[in-house]
């Protein structure tokens, strides 16, 4: 028998491991979709944008802070961010 013969001999061996490999990963990668899919589906929304807004300027409440348009507060002590 030479080199040949033996690689000759394991090519169908080698195929048949190479496409159970493939089906594996494939059934894998489908699972793993479908998982993703389910947890997307349950995913929180992001929450929206938050616009801070700071004013320390003349005739302005002094060291007011707005989120979205709303006032949340004063900052005692404080003129500039």
């Amino acid at each position: 028998m030479t080199l040949y013969d033996t690689t000759l001999d394991e090519a169908p061996a080698r195929t048949r491991l190479r496409h159970l490999l493939a089906a594996l990963l494939h059934v894998a990668s489908r699972a793993l979709d479908r998982l993703a899919i389910r947890l997307a589906a349950h995913a929180e929304a992001p929450p929206p944008e938050t616009d801070f807004e700071f004013h320390a300027e003349a005739g302005a409440p002094e060291g007011a802070l707005y989120v979205n348009g709303r006032l949340l507060g004063h900052l005692p002590g404080v003129t500039r961010l």
